[in-house]
């Protein structure tokens, strides 16, 4: 076996400059070439103060002119842009899981997709109150489809999915009143209460984005998670690669890019079948590769094993390689930048919903009812441009790394089942775990999720404080572009548990697990919540409690807002890199950074330093074992 060795940051950067040099070749744009066209940024917008929320200015707040024509303060001003930023960001989560729900609901035994996950399905069944006795499961599939739907604009109750959370977080969900209703209703409420003339308290306005974030995480995330697991599997451990260098240069290269798996397994089931591999050969290739980049990766990744070419900042990247035949995306975080810089080279950019066109693109809309056919003429269409390369323009950095992935609820579940201890004759519980936790072998764990963003080195934020973090015996459950630069650097190969502390170590050779888990998608992170609920009720303890911290330290989107915001509403404080457009109220910051914690048992803390982020989070975690005695 080769000496195992991380892929540096440096590396990365190295061959993205090399990258860089055959987009200069051909005129091409580059993201690092906007920043320095976008530096520097607006202070007003970045600290939150101005709004442009009615025609009678746009206002700003400064000393002379500190309210708004209306007389809004600045503590209104910022608590409705923070609030109006977490709406973006929820609807948009839930508009994906209302996307799965749909196509659910068209699943049948002789159509483009099927129940693959059925004891997951019977189990939401339950949840949902449908009948499963003596039904067919495609009937079955329907009604919690039609159930789930329900849950974005049912007239009465709560989520269905917080009743998943101990009953200790329920109650402080109800005494402080932001328990979701639909999730409609709460992006609705937002946008009402930040419309001109209704709400300017900043108190007001921060408790409806904790309710408004919680409809999401506990809603229409949750909901995008478990539907996708029932069509496309619930994912199981699994080993891929990562890195640019998994595109395949005699090969059609086709990246998928987006969120919705909808697509995505559409495609790559169109791919691996004979009569496409067949097709390409007849065109001069050897065969077909399909890699991924963003949220659309690792959902191809955890369940089918498909390479993860990048992450969000890399995915201008696959284009320049000058290999790529067809970038293909759905919806959510996807650059206009694309059309372009395709344009300069070979390559398609196809989009393919309506919720995401964009110029210089060939759109080809897709459906769930056409999916099979939809597929078919996206992978035909990269195939057919496989002629078109210009091979003096051909580079791809070889550089990629082993990952394994794969670590839903149910697959850190089986695989703690496999762990003698006291609990040996009881599977399906969280407490070889949390028997790890009690002895000291595991300090505790982080959730890691979240974005790229300019403002921080690309991934060195999220790399440098994993290898911190388990050099420390603490755990990493990871998620999103966060997932992708472990994957990158090597993180994600069960030989990096040699760079874990001693304890850490010995967990990742008993439960053969490498030291940073991959939980999915940026939708998944729902499973993290399920998994502190799990620890929660198994420990005794209440998720507050636990030696648990979120970290988002190079967010850049609305949905890291909303992500946020739920994750400190259920009782974990979150840590970030990068400042929200919030700092120029008192109020609110003071909220964010300490006055929610009377609410939620959480709050949230900013710091750009990343190495005393880290630290900060280690702190934390131990204050957290100092007050439960362990």
């Amino acid at each position: 076996m080769s000496e195992f060795k991380l892929t540096t940051v440096e590396e990365f950067e190295a061959a993205t400059n090399r990258l860089l040099e055959t987009g200069a070749k051909v005129g091409a744009d580059s993201w690092q070439l906007r920043v320095k066209n976008q530096t520097p940024h607006c202070k007003f917008g970045e600290s939150g103060v101005c709004c442009r929320i009615c025609s009678m200015g746009p206002c700003r707040i400064t000393p002379k002119a500190p309210r708004g024509i209306c007389g809004c303060d600045v503590h209104g001003i910022v608590g409705r842009n923070f609030l109006r930023f977490t709406a973006g960001g929820a609807a948009t989560h839930s508009d994906h899981g209302r996307e799965i729900a749909h196509t659910l609901y068209t699943a049948s035994a002789d159509g483009n997709y099927h129940v693959k996950d059925e004891e997951k399905l019977f189990r939401l069944a339950g949840e949902f109150g449908v009948e499963t006795e003596n039904r067919d499961v495609y009937d079955i599939a329907h009604e919690v489809a039609e159930k789930g739907l329900m849950e974005y604009g049912k007239p009465f109750g709560h989520q269905i999915f917080t009743k998943r959370a101990p009953e200790y977080t329920q109650e402080i969900w109800d005494r402080e009143e932001i328990r979701p209703r639909a999730i409609d209703r709460e992006v609705s409420c937002a946008m009402h209460m930040t419309h001109m003339g209704c709400s300017s308290k900043a108190e007001a306005l921060i408790r409806q984005a904790l309710r408004n974030g919680l409809s999401d995480g506990w809603g229409g995330s949750m909901m995008g998670t478990e539907f996708s697991d029932v069509l496309f599997g619930t994912p199981k451990e699994v080993e891929t690669e990562a890195n640019l260098g998994v595109m395949v240069e005699e090969n059609v290269n086709i990246v998928v890019h987006g969120h919705d798996p909808s697509l995505s397994e559409m495609i790559v089931e169109c791919a691996e079948s004979k009569e496409m591999i067949d097709y390409a050969k007849s065109m001069g290739a050897q065969g077909i590769t399909i890699s991924g980049v963003c949220c659309t990766s690792n959902e191809v990744a955890m369940r089918r094993g498909i390479p993860m070419a990048g992450n969000f900042l890399q995915q201008e990247n696959v284009v320049l390689t000058g290999a790529c035949e067809a970038i293909v995306v759905d919806v959510q975080c996807i650059f206009p930048a694309l059309g372009p810089l395709s344009k300069c080279f070979h390559t398609k950019f196809i989009t393919t919903s309506p919720i995401a066109q964009m110029p210089d693109s060939e759109f080809i809309r897709f459906n769930a009812k056409t999916a099979g056919e939809n597929a078919k003429l996206i992978v035909k269409t990269a195939i057919e441009n496989f002629k078109n390369r210009n091979k003096d323009l051909v580079y791809i950095p070889q550089m990629k790394q082993k990952a394994v992935v794969g670590f839903s609820v149910e697959q850190i579940e089986k695989k703690l089942d496999t762990v003698t201890n006291t609990h040996v004759d009881k599977t399906g519980t969280m407490m070889p775990l949390v028997d790890c936790v009690k002895s000291g072998v595991l300090r505790g764990a982080v959730a890691m999720v979240g974005c790229n963003n300019p403002k921080i080195r690309p991934d060195a934020a999220h790399i440098e404080l994993m290898k911190k973090l388990i050099a420390n015996d603490i755990i990493l459950v990871v998620s999103g572009c966060s997932a992708q630069a472990a994957a990158k650097a090597g993180l994600m190969d069960k030989r990096a548990k040699d760079l874990c502390g001693a304890g850490l170590k010995r967990v990742c050779e008993l439960v053969d697990i490498p030291p940073v888990l991959h939980m999915g998608s940026c939708v998944d992170i729902s499973r993290m919540m399920v998994l502190a609920a799990r620890i929660a009720k198994d420990s005794g303890w209440n998720i507050s409690q636990i030696p648990l911290v979120g970290c988002a330290p190079e967010w850049m989107s609305e949905k890291a807002v909303s992500i946020g915001n739920y994750v400190v509403a259920t009782g974990i404080d979150t840590y970030l890199g990068v400042e929200p457009y919030a700092y120029g109220s008192s109020e609110v910051d003071g909220l964010l950074k300490g006055g929610i914690r009377d609410w939620v048992e959480a709050a949230y803390t900013v710091e750009k330093d990343i190495d005393k982020l880290g630290d900060m989070m280690i702190a934390r975690i131990e204050e957290k074992r100092a007050a439960l005695g362990i």
